[in-house]
């Protein structure tokens, strides 16, 4: 175990002004000034026994709101978890394992991570996986930044992506001074001639700006199939790398990324046996074709053979990670999410080759079958094009059915606007729940 002795106030401003700065305050100016914390924390915190704890936690606890049905989704999936996947990952062999530095005698947790990256494999069709990364849009934001070299400075993203991804990605992109901009979306997917024409723009000289990637999800962030195909060969065509956000579960149906041409494939890996948990922890997925192993961040887990001749895992080709490579590193992740990557392996061997198919083919269905509903019933949808498990319904009575389902318990879709909603089905999602949704949706039409 490491030890933390703080600085001095001396130290910590002579830090300062060797970075250029005079105050700490000055280190934060991006910071909204909104989210200051100025006044300290309100409330009594002296300290509180156990019991006073449990019974705080409790009160917490009771005012949270229980639905007996979901349709939303919005990158957070209500699924259902076999109850073995708990089972196995809250094994104090795996619950309380120290991150593995020491790989010799961390097999056990080396295994259950190179297990996982072989799933993602299996998943992508492509090449080599990472050992995890934070989040999916975490992983978005990493999968941008290896393509960026000194020829392809600058970055394309899909302005179909989840907000959070598009936030994170630029986040990213402000940080390394890394130009990104965002396709514009036609009909609920990427304008494909705008991405023609970003991806021919030239610079003041007449020469054609160098493209690193184009990052877009399949399904969309409206539940769309994107032509991914298509769009891959043209961002090829222009020498850039084509970069594949995808739903894990979806991948049970559709074509992998690899066989959809992608150079790099990332996704949230929450809906693979993770529940909602307020946000988090989730888990992000990170795989690539095999030229592109070299510059993936974060940790990768090697399988070799120890001297005896037995079966071993070792953490591989550290030499690229910021521990030694320093500001020369591709990224400053050096860390995984090893519990999280845990349960997605648990879950796809849970469920198996079939299950995951027979997952996806139910969310797929329940989808359609509620959309049709739903359009019967004036709701009609705001985009064409085939669906996975998302879609989007455009009605003038969208806040009255989103308030009549509270009433009743149900969580409905995410509203995107006045008129617009975001729905989502799960294999969880029953036929009496959705008949209850298209009942209540004629109901507040005729209204």
């Amino acid at each position: 175990m490491g030890s933390y002795v703080p600085g001095t106030k001396e130290e910590q401003l002579a830090l300062l002004k060797e970075a250029g700065y005079e105050s700490f305050e000055a280190l934060y100016t991006d910071v909204p000034e909104s989210v200051y914390l100025k006044n300290g924390i309100e409330g009594d915190w002296e300290g509180m026994s156990e019991l006073e704890v449990s019974r705080y936690l409790q009160c917490l606890s009771e005012q949270n709101k229980r639905y007996r049905a979901i349709f939303r989704g919005a990158g957070a999936y209500h699924h259902y978890i076999p109850s073995i996947v708990g089972r196995v990952v809250r094994k104090e062999t795996f619950l309380t394992a120290y991150t593995p530095y020491q790989a010799e005698i961390s097999q056990g947790v080396l295994q259950s991570i190179f297990e996982f990256q072989s799933m993602i494999m299996a998943l992508t069709g492509l090449d080599v996986a990472n050992a995890s990364v934070y989040d999916g849009a975490t992983a978005a934001a990493e999968a941008v930044e290896l393509c960026v070299d000194k020829k392809h400075p600058r970055v394309l993203i899909s302005g179909a992506l989840a907000p959070e991804v598009i936030s994170v990605v630029k986040t990213y992109c402000f940080g390394k001074n890394t130009p990104c901009e965002v396709v514009a979306v036609k009909d609920g997917k990427t304008d494909v001639e705008d991405l023609k024409n970003k991806l021919a723009a030239q610079d003041e000289e007449g020469k054609t700006v160098g493209t690193a990637c184009f990052l877009m999800a399949v399904p969309n962030y409206h539940g769309l199939i994107e032509p991914a195909e298509e769009i891959g060969q043209l961002v090829h065509e222009a020498g850039a790398k084509f970069v594949l956000s995808v739903n894990p579960i979806s991948l049970g149906l559709l074509k992998t990324p690899a066989e959809l041409g992608a150079d790099v494939a990332v996704g949230e890996g929450q809906p693979l046996g993770m529940p909602l948990s307020f946000g988090g922890p989730y888990v992000g997925f990170m795989a690539a074709t095999k030229d592109m192993m070299r510059k993936l961040p974060g940790r990768m887990v090697g399988e070799t053979v120890d001297s005896e001749g037995r079966r071993a895992f070792v953490l591989t080709l550290q030499a690229r990670e910021q521990h030694i490579k320093r500001e020369k590193a591709s990224s400053n992740i050096c860390s995984n999410q090893a519990l999280c990557a845990l349960t997605a392996a648990v879950y796809l061997s849970a469920v198996g080759p079939d299950g995951l198919k027979e997952v996806a083919a139910q969310c797929a269905s329940k989808a359609h079958y509620l959309q049709k509903g739903l359009a019967e019933a004036g709701f009609a949808r705001a985009n064409e094009g085939e669906f996975f498990h998302e879609f989007v319904t455009v009605s003038e009575h969208s806040d009255a059915l989103l308030q009549a389902l509270e009433e009743r318990g149900i969580l409905g879709g995410l509203k995107l606007s006045d008129r617009e909603i975001l729905w989502c089905c799960t294999e969880l999602n029953t036929r009496a729940d959705m008949d209850e949704v298209i009942s209540l949706a004629k109901e507040v039409s005729v209204e």
